[in-house]
């Protein structure tokens, strides 16, 4: 095959999950600024993640929050979903919105507290069943704010005991997704703070425990590319959280802050052939507070595809020839010339044979659709993050 149709044949494969927390309503811990159209319940959300899918043809799933995607009926959301043309994805829980949690959820000092907080994971579990998800996705913001406040490792007993009674409760086909994050909500210590942590926990619960890298949940100058390669070298990089930061967990567009970072980071997945067929799956994981919700998504997933594509165009013969060399500068502007490329006529072409607009964000933004929501969508309010 050419370059090109090697490119084009990978990217076919490509898929990136959509998270439903994206559509509703979202904010700072200081303001949440509703917009005209967003969706009102888990039912418009996955309308909405459908929306993406059939204007860019790349995100066939959608992410569930739980508590705040809860129906009374499971099965009619999963069905509403497949006749949107995607499906359900992950189910995230949630350990950060009871007040019992204050001091912790899986690794509160309290027994109850812990049970309290594994029973929400079997009511997702259950979720999963219901939907036919595969991924339990975890996220901990668990922590302390000061030196004395809990014993370190008292912690860390606790939370590999609750992580283990909530992988008992997966059946065979489902995987339990840790993530981890640097700091917040807590300051003086995180119980899952870095990829060692989650990897070691992972690694004491069986097979089916892998790590979720979020882009955002870094210390400054992290090289998170080294993370994605010692992960892949483990088996196990569950999954990515897609998005941008500027300073810490800033839940911007992914790409939209450092577009090398991004490029750089699938060029490893793409130079250890993890796009596909390694289980990983590709995630965004944003909040769109002062974006349009749908645009905010359609610009997102499109990036990753562009950094994709540049990271297919990497010439891998010329990039290895120089790394044997010692050609610092060579190996070095091999990735350059990858990455400056232009890749727009040939992801254009790409898409207009598949049917898809050629440009899909300025496709949506002239089909009038976020009016007709402004129109049709009145009353409601749907629970998201910071809302």
């Amino acid at each position: 095959m050419t370059p090109s149709e090697t490119v084009l044949s990978a990217l076919s494969a490509q898929t990136i999950e959509l998270p439903s927390w994206a559509f509703g309503n979202s904010g700072t811990r200081f303001k949440v600024f509703g917009q005209p159209g967003t969706a009102r319940n888990p039912f418009e959300k996955v309308s909405d993640a459908a929306t993406v899918h059939r204007f860019t043809g790349l995100a066939p799933r959608v992410s569930l929050h739980i508590p705040w995607d809860r129906v009374e009926d499971y099965a009619a959301l999963s069905a509403h979903a497949a006749d949107s043309g995607v499906r359900i994805g992950a189910v995230n829980s949630n350990l950060f919105q009871d007040d019992d949690y204050r001091l912790g959820s899986l690794t509160h000092p309290d027994p109850l507290v812990r049970k309290k907080a594994i029973a929400h994971h079997a009511e997702c579990v259950e979720v999963m069943r219901a939907t036919g998800s595969t991924d339990l996705k975890l996220w901990l913001p668990d922590g302390t704010n000061y030196a004395g406040q809990d014993d370190i490792r008292a912690r860390q007993d606790r939370l590999a005991e609750s992580l283990s009674e909530i992988y008992a409760l997966l059946d065979p086909d489902m995987r339990l997704l840790l993530e981890y994050k640097f700091f917040e909500p807590y300051f003086y210590t995180t119980d899952v703070p870095d990829w060692g942590t989650s990897l070691l926990h992972c690694l004491a619960l069986g097979d089916r425990a892998q790590v979720v890298l979020d882009t955002g949940h870094h210390a400054p100058n992290t090289n998170i590319e080294f993370i994605v390669v010692q992960l892949l070298r483990a088996g196990r990089l569950g999954a990515f959280d897609f998005n941008s930061r500027n300073y810490a967990d800033d839940d911007l567009i992914v790409g939209a802050a450092d577009p090398f970072q991004l490029f750089r980071i699938m060029n490893e997945i793409v130079g250890n052939d993890a796009l596909s067929g390694q289980g990983v799956n590709f995630m965004l994981d944003q909040c769109h507070n002062i974006e349009p919700k749908i645009q905010g998504q359609i610009r997102s997933v499109l990036n990753v595809q562009e950094a994709t594509a540049r990271a297919l165009l990497v010439d891998r013969t010329a990039l290895r020839e120089a790394q044997a060399a010692g050609d610092v500068l060579g190996a070095h502007q091999v990735l350059v010339d990858a990455f400056t490329a232009d890749v727009r006529p040939l992801l254009a072409g790409f898409r207009e044979a598949r049917g898809l607009p050629v440009d899909p964000f300025a496709a949506y933004r002239a089909s009038g659709h976020d009016q007709h929501l402004a129109a049709t969508r009145v009353g409601g309010e749907q629970a998201s993050w910071g809302a």
